[in-house]
């Protein structure tokens, strides 16, 4: 009786163990997010998402203010739809705008917000049309190769007479 009570502490014990490891890793990889408090939706087209992904942080000065609910295409103007979850404890002017930042030079991607001026404030259902879309490092680099290649080759140095 003693031994088989003790195994179901321990099992009681790994059990719980193993959902507070799942837990931590579905969080860390932003797969899960409780947030309780109520929220309000907002929606901005971009040229280019790169790599933005539904749940991906929208930060302002570093705090996390919000999420992103989807990306979408629209096949009218053809840009990415981007609808976000912003918490309603935080209130934006209509003025704000948007860009895509990444974290870290290779790190994931998230939306910046910068607070514009206006005295209205942005709510449930409006638009952003201010924003900018994601820098994409490989067309970095292909822009500074082809700039390099237009370039003219520099001269070569005339041997000097000399001894």
């Amino acid at each position: 009786m003693e031994r088989s009570k003790n195994d179901f502490w321990v099992g009681l014990f790994v059990l719980i163990g193993a959902v507070a490891i799942l837990f931590l890793a579905l969080q860390s990889a932003n797969l899960l997010t409780l947030n309780f408090q109520p929220t309000y939706r907002l929606t901005a087209k971009f040229d280019n998402v790169g790599g933005l992904k539904p749940k991906a942080a929208v930060r302002s000065a570093g705090v996390v203010v919000g999420r992103v609910e989807s990306i979408t295409f629209d096949d009218k103007s053809f840009q990415a739809r981007v609808t976000l979850a912003m918490q309603s404890q935080f209130g934006f002017p209509k003025d704000s705008s948007l860009k895509i930042l990444t974290s870290g030079l290779l790190g994931e991607q998230y939306l910046g917000v910068e607070a514009g001026a206006d005295e209205k404030k942005l709510v449930d259902g409006d638009k952003v049309s201010t924003t900018q879309s994601a820098v994409v490092l490989e067309n970095l680099i292909s822009q500074f190769l082809f700039s390099k290649a237009a370039e003219p080759a520099a001269p070569a140095a005339a041997p000097s007479a000399g001894k």
